[in-house]
Parts: structure tokens; C-alpha cells; sequence
């Protein structure tokens, strides 16, 4: 079918589906009362009957739902529970049996703020916060698709979003920076990063038809602002009006419209005045003393790179050649973003060039490369760059409604603009000549950032809420639409809310209120009446216990077994893949061992292998905005922890560091091993029953022969079967629910 031909169908199609002009339909007083469209409101408390549970106002708010069912909350969890509870929530990692002792005799009323405050002064908070919001971003660190190649620099929004959250960044210059950091702070490396957020989306980069490369690429980035920021499903209005709730398909092309100027920059420097001026006299003096060898290199490879880059050039479809053949001073800004993407694909590196000689060229091409290489300690290192994305320049494309969201089926054109329900007018947008840009997205982002936006402060206080109990206030945190849950406590949320813009939009402030609260602090004690009457615990009459994420269960992993590395930042690192995993793109295998018990969040993502650890515990698809995990319980997931030899490592590894502790009796090493797993000493029952399965390995590891587990630090003198038989004990426990399960 040719464009021609595409075009009418889709506009047939689209009148089919969509009244004209003059006929779209009114927004209904049913949908201007939608509860998620209306100003936040703050109320005060409800009065309660026992006043005595209140620490603070959330548990008014969470208590006077329970009275009015004829409930009542769980009794507050004991000591070390609490304590590992709140630790696995703000830093993912399990508290230190000197951390416990501290707390457990701690008798003060404040002694658990003093434990919050300094959970969320530890680096290893952002680490931990950092991942939940990586998920929204769909952060990967390759770009998908067939080839799956790797994004080599954007790891460094992984870690911007790290240093964010232990800075306690305000949430609404963190929305500004991620939208249009480049337009709103151009002196600000971080900000310049944090545009990385529109850069994730995944790509096919070896692409020929550009517009419709271009229009899969703004159609991700619509969806994830629509759904991250503002918890809406923009996309179900890509085709036509939102079946359901108040988008109209105008309002979709209206969002993109703030991106349409934007393009790739994946050499984003990242260096101040002073090193690129130091950069650029270091250069020069390189340049002159090897200009000449260069230049006969170059000379060498021309014919080669000529020849390499017309075919690519041929492969492209009119439209996108005649883009790049264009004058640059005639280019219209639509033009000017088809040579930024074609520009890639064309320009051929000279190295690929010089693979193509061959005789008596190829030879001399190697003495050229060799006499180079002997310059090299006078190139200047590298400058620091991120992968972001910024504006064409000041003139932006038009933006037009596309039957049933073809990207060459044009219909009206529409200018920036935000909900039609909030805000039918267009947005007031001025260009940034400063930095050459549109200014659109900073449009966006203060629109975004307003505090009167009911959207935007709802869905952070509620996300914030989802992570710390499993479930949000809205149980859907991406979607606050009518096909989303309700709020089962709309006054909280909107109390949280107020409080969360009144507080300077310090999400740690809201961590305090939240954990602070006897609601946070309950134990998950059942109670049958109660979840007969409220069976999915929407009244948190109880805490919910629940599993933790596949990343959490490797982290707490390698600190029981004492191999966790603390290193922070960086690119990403390459834990050992099981035999037979070969990913496309590429995995190292030569990585320094201590770089692979890096903190999970470090790991590299690649897209279209998962790290098969994570993937068997829900690690969700990058290609796409997560808002909430599935939480599955599996059996590969045993299957993984059981028979993974890595995992047996760490409970050698664990086993070894029980073993440090000389002269300890079987009990007390049942003991020590307990409290390192679990925080806890094991009752009388569970260290009879764990000494009876230790001396029941015996003859299972006596048959291994060989086989034994090497283990550091052996003591002199002690059996190697019963530290074998430990070993299985440690691997049993790090298997366990107590292990996997935030309690």
C-alpha cells in the first residue's frame, strides 16, 4: 500500500471513529466532578473514638475508616521486625546485628525516628528509592530491538536519579529537570543529564523510514509523561477520544507537540569552560603533530568511506535524503530533525573504512595506525558526556493529529497545550535563544510543577505511599482515570498531598510522616473478621507482608554472605550469567570479581535479556513505564535460589563468615547464623531443628566426596564436613520466606 492509498484508508478509518469539528462531544458534569481533577483540598483529621493510636494525623485518617466498619488495627510490630522492615523499605539492604542491638535497647520514645532519620541519611537510601523511579523511567542501558546495542553513557542519569533522592532534590524541580533541565538550567551538568528521562525510550537505530521512526520515538515519550507525571493513559487517545475517560484525541497530539522539536544528543558535554578550554589547547597540539599521518590516512580510507556512506545514503526513502542533500541555510526544522537522525547512519567511522582495503593499502594502513598510536599518551582523555536530549532549535515542526495515530496521516495541527478538561487554551511558549531551543518543554514543566496541578502532586504522594505498603491510596499509580481504582482514603491523599507541596516537595519529609505513623509500624498479625470484611486490606488493618524484588533478595543476599560491595556509580556492571546465555549486544565477562557483588541497581540492563535472577522475581520489561511489580510466586523461582551456583557461593561465602567467630559451639553458630539472616536469635525449636538437619547432611556430604564446598577462613582443626553441613544451613536460610519476605 502506498502513502497515497495509507492515508485515505487511515482517514476513513478515523471519521469512522471520530465525529467531526463542529461535532465533538462535551465534557459531561460527571467528568468535571472526576475526583482526580479537582483542586486538592486538605482537611483536617477526623475525630476518632481512641485517640490513644494516633501518633499522627495519618493514622486518624486510616482509623476512622476502621471504626466505621467496626475494626480494629493490628497491634504494633516488635522491635526487630519494625527495625528490618523499615531498613529493607529505605535502603533495601537487611539491618546490622550491631544496628538491631542498638535499637532493640534503645528505650527512648523517638527511638524509632532516630532509626528513620538515619536510614535516609545513608547513600544507600537513594540507591534503594532511585530503583522504583528507574522503573517508571523504563531505564535500560540498551536501546532494544534486534541489535540491542549499548547506550554507553546513560548510566549517567541512573546515577543523577541516585544522587537526587539522597540530596532529597524538591520533586518539583526533579520533574523540571527531567523535562527540560537543558532549557530551565543550561549552566547545570545534572540537569543536562536528567533530560535522559525522554532519552529511554527503546529505538530501532538501524531504522530507514525516519518519520516513522520519529513518530514511535514521541509517541513513547507522550505515553511515559502522560502516565508518570500525571497518572493519565494519554495513549488510549493516540487513535481517538479516550473511551473512558476525559482525553480528547487532540489533547494527545497537544502533549507531543512540547517534544516535537526534540532530538537525540548522545555527546552532551558535560565539562566546565575551564576543562574544555584545557580540552581544546591539548587537542590542538595533538592535531598539529599528527595532521600529517592523518591526513594520509584519511587520503587512504576516502574512497572506502565515500563508497560505504552513498550506500547507506541510497537506502533512505526520498523525503530523508533529500533532508540531508538540502543547503543547510534552506532545511525547514522538520528537515533538520531528519539529518540529526539520518546523520548517524551516514557518517562512517574511518576504521570501518579501512577494514574494506586491502594489498598494499591495507599494509600501509597499519604502519600509519601504528606511528598514531605513538601520539597517544599526547590525546587529551576524553571529555565527560551524557546522553540527553534537546531541542532542533528555536523553530519547532508542526505537530499534527494523525488518523488513527499514522504517522504520515495528517489532520488538523494543534500547538502545545495541556488537558482539555484543565486547561483548554494553548500553552504560552517562548523561545530560548540562550540555548537555541523552543522553550516548549519548559512550558511543559512548569505546567507540571505547578502546586495547583491536581494531577501531578496526587500521583507522587501516592506513589510514595504505594512503595512503602505494597498498595497505593490509588491502587493504580499510574492510572487515576475511571478504569483506575478509587482512592480508598481520598482525604489522606489529598492531606498527604497538601502536606508534600506545604513541606517544599521533600519526599523524605513524606517518608517521616508515613513511617512515623502507627499505621507503618503495625504487625502483620491476621485477623479473620477483619478480612472477611476487608479481604484485599484497603483499610491497612493490618501491615501487608510482602515479597521483596528480585534486586532487594540479591543485595540482602550479598550482605549476609559479607560480599556486598559498597562502590557507588559508574556504568554497569556484569554479574556471571548462567551457561548458555548469550545476549545480543553483548555481555563482559572479564569484569574485576568485586565489580560483580555490586549493588543490584549497578547492574546492566540490557534490554532483551533480562538478568535472569530478576526476570524469575518480575523484573519488569524496560521497554516500557512500570508503575507497580507483578508479585508472582513461581516455581523457577525456587529452581533459581536453589540450583544457582552463584547463590551457593554466597551461602559458602556466608557460611565462612559465621566460621570467623573461632570457638563457637554448633549451637552458637546456629545462633550467629540466625541473627545475620534473619536479625534475630532462633528459638529453641528452630536451633534443635536446624542442628538436627546439619547432622542429617552429614552422611549426604560425606557421599559428595570431592565435592565438598571450599570454605575461607576454616579454622585449624575443624571438620570439613560439619562446615559443609553449615553451608547447607546457610543456603537454607537465604532460601527461606523469613529471608524473602518484608514482614
Amino acid at each position: 500500500m502506498n502513502r497515497a492509498t495509507r492515508v485515505v484508508v487511515s482517514a476513513f478509518v478515523f471519521a469512522a471513529v471520530v465525529r467531526p469539528a463542529e461535532l465533538q462531544k462535551q465534557f459531561t458534569p460527571q467528568q468535571r466532578r472526576w475526583w482526580s481533577f479537582q483542586k486538592v483540598e486538605s482537611t483536617a483529621p477526623p475525630k476518632v473514638n481512641d485517640r490513644a493510636w494516633v501518633a499522627n494525623e495519618v493514622d486518624a485518617f486510616i482509623l476512622a475508616k476502621l471504626e466505621e466498619k467496626g475494626l480494629k488495627p493490628a497491634p504494633r510490630a516488635e522491635k526487630v521486625t519494625l527495625l528490618r522492615r523499615a531498613t529493607l523499605d529505605l535502603t533495601g539492604l537487611l539491618p546490622t546485628p550491631e544496628e538491631v542491638r542498638s535499637f532493640v535497647n534503645d528505650t527512648s520514645p523517638g527511638a524509632f525516628a532516630k532509626v528513620v532519620d538515619r536510614l535516609l541519611a545513608s547513600p544507600h537510601y537513594g540507591e534503594r528509592w532511585a530503583r522504583h523511579w528507574l522503573d517508571l523511567a523504563r531505564y535500560a542501558d540498551s536501546e532494544g530491538f534486534k541489535s540491542d546495542e549499548t547506550r554507553p553513557n546513560i548510566w549517567r542519569y541512573r546515577d543523577y536519579v541516585i544522587k537526587s533522592f539522597n540530596d532529597d532534590k524538591p520533586y518539583n524541580r526533579f520533574m523540571k529537570e527531567q523535562i527540560a533541565g537543558d532549557e530551565l538550567y543550561p549552566g547545570d551538568p545534572a540537569s543536562l543529564v536528567a533530560t535522559g528521562f525522554n532519552r529511554h525510550f527503546p529505538d530501532e537505530s538501524n531504522a530507514r523510514n525516519l518519520m516513522q521512526r520519529r513518530q514511535e520515538l514521541l509517541n513513547d515519550i507522550t505515553d511515559t509523561v502522560g502516565s508518570t507525571f500525571m497518572g493519565m493513559t494519554y495513549g488510549c487517545a493516540r487513535c481517538h477520544d479516550h473511551k473512558f475517560d476525559p482525553i480528547l484525541h487532540k489533547d494527545y497530539y497537544r502533549l507531543q507537540a512540547f517534544f516535537a522539536n526534540t532530538r537525540i544528543e548522545d555527546q552532551a558535554v558535560l565539562e566546565s569552560k575551564e576543562r574544555r578550554a584545557q580540552y581544546g589547547e591539548q587537542y590542538a597540539a595533538w592535531d598539529a603533530k599528527t595532521k600529517d599521518l592523518r591526513a594520509e590516512m584519511q587520503k587512504l580510507a576516502e574512497p572506502q568511506l565515500a563508497k560505504l556512506s552513498k550506500d547507506s545514503f541510497d537506502k533512505f526513502p526520498p523525503e530523508i535524503q533529500d533532508a540531508v542533500s538540502t543547503e543547510p541555510s534552506k532545511r525547514t526544522p522538520i528537515q533538520w530533525q531528519m539529518y540529526y537522525k539520518a546523520k548517524p547512519q551516514i557518517e562512517i567511522s574511518i576504521d570501518a573504512a579501512a577494514k574494506k582495503l586491502s594489498g598494499d593499502e591495507a599494509r600501509r594502513w597499519k604502519e600509519l595506525k601504528t606511528q598514531l598510536a605513538a601520539f597517544e599518551p599526547e590525546r587529551p582523555a576524553e571529555m565527560h558526556v551524557a546522553q540527553a536530549m534537546i531541542d532542533n532549535g528555536v523553530q519547532s515542526p508542526k505537530t499534527h493529529v494523525l488518523a488513527v495515530g499514522v504517522y504520515d496521516a495528517l489532520l488538523d495541527e494543534v500547538e502545545p497545550g495541556f488537558l482539555s478538561i484543565l486547561d483548554p487554551s494553548a500553552a504560552k511558549v517562548a523561545p530560548i535563544a540562550g540555548v537555541n531551543s523552543s522553550g516548549r518543554r519548559t512550558a511543559l514543566a512548569n505546567w507540571l510543577a505547578d502546586p495547583a496541578n491536581p494531577l501531578t502532586t496526587r500521583v507522587m504522594a501516592n506513589r510514595i505511599w504505594h512503595y512503602h505498603f505494597g498498595q497505593g491510596l490509588v491502587g493504580t499509580p499510574s492510572d487515576f482515570g475511571v478504569m483506575g481504582e478509587r482512592p480508598s482514603h481520598k482525604e489522606l491523599l489529598d492531606y498527604l498531598t497538601a502536606k508534600f507541596v506545604e513541606g517544599s516537595w521533600s519526599v523524605k519529609n513524606m517518608h517521616r510522616m508515613i513511617m512515623l505513623s502507627n499505621t507503618y509500624q503495625q504487625s502483620t498479625r491476621y485477623d479473620e473478621a477483619a478480612a472477611k470484611a476487608d479481604p484485599g486490606n484497603r483499610l491497612l488493618w493490618r501491615y501487608q507482608r510482602r515479597r521483596l524484588e528480585g534486586e532487594s533478595i540479591r543485595d540482602a543476599m550479598l550482605q549476609t554472605a559479607g560480599v556486598l560491595n559498597a562502590k557507588m556509580g559508574g556504568p554497569g556492571v556484569f554479574p556471571p550469567l548462567p551457561a548458555g546465555v548469550n545476549p545480543r549486544g553483548g555481555w563482559k565477562t572479564a569484569e574485576d570479581p568485586s565489580e560483580t557483588t555490586r549493588r543490584s541497581i549497578y547492574t546492566f540492563v540490557r534490554r532483551n535479556t533480562r538478568y535472569p535472577m530478576f526476570e524469575a522475581f518480575d523484573m519488569p520489561d524496560t521497554h516500557e513505564s512500570c508503575a507497580r511489580r507483578n508479585i508472582t510466586v513461581t516455581a523457577p523461582q525456587s529452581l533459581e535460589l536453589l540450583n544457582n551456583e552463584v547463590v551457593f557461593d554466597w551461602a559458602r561465602h556466608f557460611a565462612s563468615r559465621v566460621l570467623n567467630d573461632g570457638g563457637l559451639t554448633p549451637d552458637a553458630q546456629v545462633d550467629r547464623a540466625y541473627r545475620l539472616a534473619y536479625s534475630r536469635t532462633p528459638t529453641a525449636e528452630e536451633r534443635e531443628s536446624a542442628l538436627k538437619f546439619m547432622e542429617r547432611q552429614i552422611p549426604i556430604i560425606a557421599r559428595r566426596g570431592d565435592k565438598l564446598p571450599a570454605l575461607e577462613n576454616l579454622p585449624a582443626g575443624a571438620d570439613p564436613t560439619l562446615a559443609a553441613a553449615l553451608v547447607d544451613l546457610c543456603h537454607m536460610l537465604l532460601n527461606s520466606n523469613e529471608f524473602l519476605y518484608v514482614n
